[in-house]
């Protein structure tokens, strides 16, 4: 089931003493009592792991919204890695006999720290001998000592995603017996066909069932500006990629939300483009006003709340 959504509150207030009151909200945002945050003693919930990487709402797609996609990734030292939504077994990190760093964005088990727990397995591949197998240690550990994405990569490096129809890109190079091309074809038979729409940020076409489709968009602005653009075009019947489609609703997703709209499932991928860049012309006027909303957008708002429902 979905997770309960994390807001920003109020800074806490202060007891008597002058002291933090451990019932308060903790005045970093996360949501959480004093006493189970920062005043606990452990690290709190990293709402945002991904944030000030280039290409964020990419990584968030990677993690949550696309089976089979790789990305080329630049340290700041100039070494280079593979991303990958997702590597054979669920692996965080692998390292060819060529030589070839992979890590994989998509992980069996995670800490309340998701780029540190990817961090120290792209540091720990780094290390590792070609072909040799990579032991980043107990990844999702609390308390992990390991690096974040951002101590690692280079800022100025933009992620370029390659989205396959397959897992193939697994086994490229390796010489693969039978029982890894047996693996590598149950893969694939659960894979749902998914695309990037060019030039519009994170929004991928996805098709789950022969009967639907969706197109699932990562948007970079905080959860409120949006959710009030989103209601502004909500109210004046504008929120939609055109005849036959419809707001489905929203994720939440490490900090960004995620709106999907329900589209005809035999339109190809690629005819969604230009619907969906006229929308974004709409959505970005739509977050340049500054003003309350009116009757309509606020019931729009309500509804869009309604329909949200929080992965992480």
């Amino acid at each position: 089931m979905a997770r309960t959504q994390t807001k920003r509150r109020p800074a806490p207030s202060p007891t008597a003493a002058g002291e933090q009151n451990p019932k308060a909200p903790c005045a970093c945002g996360s949501g959480r009592k004093y006493k189970h945050c920062h005043g606990s003693g452990y690290a709190p919930v990293v709402t945002r792991p991904f944030e000030g990487l280039p290409g964020e709402t990419h990584w968030v797609a990677l993690r949550e919204l696309v089976p089979a996609a790789t990305a080329t990734l630049t340290t700041k030292d100039g070494r280079t890695a593979t991303l990958a939504s997702v590597l054979p077994g669920g692996a965080p990190a692998l390292v060819r006999a060529s030589g070839e760093v992979l890590v994989g964005v998509q992980l069996q088990t995670s800490s309340d720290d998701v780029s540190r727990d990817l961090g120290t397995a792209l540091a720990a591949a780094l290390d590792a001998p070609a072909g040799a197998p990579v032991d980043p240690g107990p990844i999702g550990a609390e308390g992990s000592a390991g690096p974040r994405l951002q101590d690692l990569l280079d800022p100025a490096a933009e992620l370029e995603v390659t989205v396959h129809d397959d897992f193939g890109f697994w086994l490229e190079g390796t010489g693969a017996g039978p029982a890894a091309m047996a693996g590598l074809e149950q893969a694939n038979e659960a894979i749902i066909p998914t695309v990037l729409l060019e030039g519009l940020g994170a929004a991928y076409w996805c098709r789950p069932a022969a009967d639907r489709a969706h197109v699932r968009w990562v948007r970079p602005e905080p959860e409120e500006q949006l959710l009030d653009a989103l209601a502004r075009l909500g109210g004046t019947e504008q929120l939609t990629l055109g005849e036959g489609t419809k707001y489905a609703g929203a994720f939440r997703a490490h900090g960004l939300v995620v709106p999907v709209w329900d589209v005809p499932a035999d339109v190809p991928a690629a005819d969604w483009t230009g619907p969906a860049r006229e929308l974004d012309e709409r959505l970005t006027a739509a977050l340049a006003e500054t003003g309350p909303l009116d009757a309509a957008a606020r019931r729009s708002r309500a509804g869009l709340l309604s329909r949200q429902v929080t992965l992480r």
